[in-house]
């Protein structure tokens, strides 16, 4: 789950983290209040959505004044002026893609002076099964550029999780950063904090960029990036209720109600499995002939009637679905069960886009036989790749 800059900061700050003074809008009256009850004379108003690239994002309407979604300002009018020129435009990034996302808040903070921008994130490493502080000294950059250009300006530290963090840990972000005296001694305490924070809230990513060192000479977090593990949200009621559903899309949130995982892809044949390794197979195998999946969408070990009624639903939704693979294997869930939510389904929903089913395993052929008998349109497939011919066959015309 992603939450917003401000949330993200008002969760660090709690952790002791440094961040710089600022509060929500949702209005140019409210952001102008804000901006009174912060000191001056130079503020910054934030977009603030679920994607990075603000500042060099650019509005799709011609009245949200020029530049980003990351302005200076020096005035109080000023600040009223670019929350109205932003609130309810659409905001087009590197990551929101060509359609943008619509700003409905802003976050109005105090100016600092900047002496130097680094970067510094936090995440949980699958492959040293660790959590990674990963630092460099190229701050405010897309770190996946400085990666490909100047490699050498990263670093990594893995964290032992039997020791837990050590001050070492620390000193030696601080020193791989280029800090020195009282900055040494910030950034141990800093990087204490931002580990604390990860494991406590269950973060799945922590990003900082950049973290900057002020005139002052002081460590500020001016940007903060936060991403929870959904697995362990019920732990966390207080982040549960973070959740912006304006900034996700609309079928995800449907299908979350349903608990089913799903994710829009842009292809046209709609993917229903069960499993996550499954689903991604099913996802390789549909390109591998030569056609894309549109989405993909799990409906978990012991889906009912149901959830798989409702999955369908959520796959017709989608106007460039073309074509449906059904791919399921039976182990705690049975065949018998999901072939009479397909049964079910297609019936009640008239469905007229080609629809391949393939079953294996608990009560297999009882399966099969209901969508024998069904009378209905619906091609059977005796292993995978058998399926994904078939359907991708349907979808292009060639059967």
């Amino acid at each position: 789950m992603n939450i917003h800059e401000y949330q993200a900061k008002g969760i660090l700050a709690a952790f002791n983290v440094p961040v710089a003074r600022g509060a929500v809008a949702f209005s140019p009256e409210e952001a102008v209040a804000a901006a009174q009850s912060l000191d001056g004379p130079v503020w910054v108003v934030k977009a603030q959505i679920h994607a990075g690239g603000r500042g060099k994002g650019r509005f799709k309407e011609t009245d949200a004044g020029g530049g980003g979604g990351v302005r200076i300002v020096k005035s109080i009018e000023a600040v009223g002026e670019n929350a109205a020129q932003m609130l309810g435009k659409i905001l087009v990034t590197h990551q929101t893609g060509p359609e943008g996302k619509t700003v409905k808040r802003i976050y109005v903070e105090q100016g600092s002076g900047i002496a130097r921008e680094l970067y510094l994130s936090c995440l949980v490493d699958r492959a040293s099964s660790r959590v990674a502080f990963i630092c460099s000294t190229e701050g405010g950059m897309d770190i996946e550029t400085v990666a490909a250009e100047t490699p050498e300006k990263i670093l990594t530290l893995t964290i032992d999780p039997a020791t837990g963090y050590m001050p070492h840990h620390g000193r030696s972000i601080a020193f791989a950063l280029g800090l020195s005296g009282d900055q040494v001694k910030q950034c141990v305490r800093l990087i204490g904090n931002l580990y604390r924070a990860m494991l406590a809230k269950d973060m799945s990513l922590l990003e900082i960029n950049p973290l900057v060192v002020t005139d002052a000479g002081d460590l500020l977090v001016l940007d903060a990036k936060v991403n929870f593990d959904s697995n362990a949200l019920y732990r966390h009621p207080d982040v549960q209720e973070l959740r912006d559903l304006d900034e996700e899309d609309p079928t995800e949130v449907q299908a979350s109600e349903y608990d089913l995982n799903y994710i829009k892809l842009d292809g046209d044949i709609g993917c229903m499995v069960n499993g996550a390794g499954l689903a991604m197979a099913t996802m390789d195998i549909i390109k591998l002939y030569g056609s894309e999946p549109a989405n993909f969408l799990d409906v978990g070990g012991g889906a009912s009637k149901e959830q798989v009624m409702n999955a369908f639903k959520i796959l017709l939704s989608d106007p460039k679905v073309e074509g449906i693979l059904v791919n399921i294997f039976g182990g705690i869930m049975r065949c018998d069960i999901i072939a009479e939510g397909i049964v079910a389904a297609a019936r009640e929903m008239a469905i007229e886009a080609p629809l391949v089913v393939r079953l294996e395993g608990t009560n297999v052929e009882l399966g099969k036989k209901i969508l024998a008998e069904s009378g209905l349109a619906i091609i059977p497939a005796d292993n995978l790749a058998d399926a994904a011919e078939k359907i991708v066959a349907q979808v292009k015309g060639g059967a």
